[in-house]
């Protein structure tokens, strides 16, 4: 398909990208985390991508290459918008410094339909804005869009020890985050994050 767009199907461009739409929206929020400044990051994003696609070299999947773009327009916006870089992990993170989780009890498994509550959904999307920006970047790539750790590091621009280093932390800073906030009935999700937090 996208050889037929270089070659001038146009047109085919619109149908290349709307499996990925969503999934870009994702990634541009969980940098910025507002909803039009997401949707215009996704945008703009696309456009790069159009006017750029003739450099995709098929080193890495499309969905990875454009969920780079998508991510180095979301940072430059934040760094526009805030005046500063996003603060991302200092030599002593890279290393594991002295940083020490404290893993959570595991809870039972939590039933599908509680993933569906309203509740439930509003609470877990608090607890993802409250992670820095390079957490919520992994965990949104691969707990959400369900990338791999190679496929994350090419999309992020890290190396692959360093994207489990944070979503490691991720996960457990939402365990951290969640378990005073659920009912005992809800706490499985604890427990899925605590077996995802073992298991990358």
């Amino acid at each position: 398909m996208i050889a037929r767009i270089l070659a001038g199907e146009r047109e085919l461009f619109h149908d290349l990208i709307r499996p990925y739409e969503r999934g870009l929206y994702l990634a541009a929020y969980a940098v910025v985390q507002h909803e039009a400044d997401a949707e215009d990051i996704a945008q703009e994003a696309v456009i790069k991508a159009y006017k750029g696609l003739k450099n995709f070299r098929g080193e890495a999947r499309f969905s990875t290459w454009l969920t780079a773009i998508t991510l180095n327009e979301a940072r430059s916006r934040w760094r526009k918008t805030h005046g500063e870089p996003l603060d991302f992990l200092s030599d002593c993170e890279e290393s594991g410094g002295d940083y020490t989780p404290s893993v959570l009890a595991d809870w039972r498994y939590i039933p599908s339909r509680e993933l569906e509550r309203k509740e439930l959904r509003q609470t877990l999307r608090e607890a993802i804005a409250r992670l820095s920006p390079e957490y919520r970047e992994v965990l949104i790539l691969r707990d959400v869009r369900g990338m791999s750790i190679a496929e994350a590091a090419a999309a992020t621009g890290v190396n692959e020890n360093l994207v489990k280093i944070r979503l490691f932390r991720a996960r457990l800073s939402m365990q951290k985050l969640l378990a005073p906030r659920l009912a005992p009935r809800q706490r499985g999700l604890i427990g899925w994050l605590t077996r995802k937090a073992g298991g990358q």
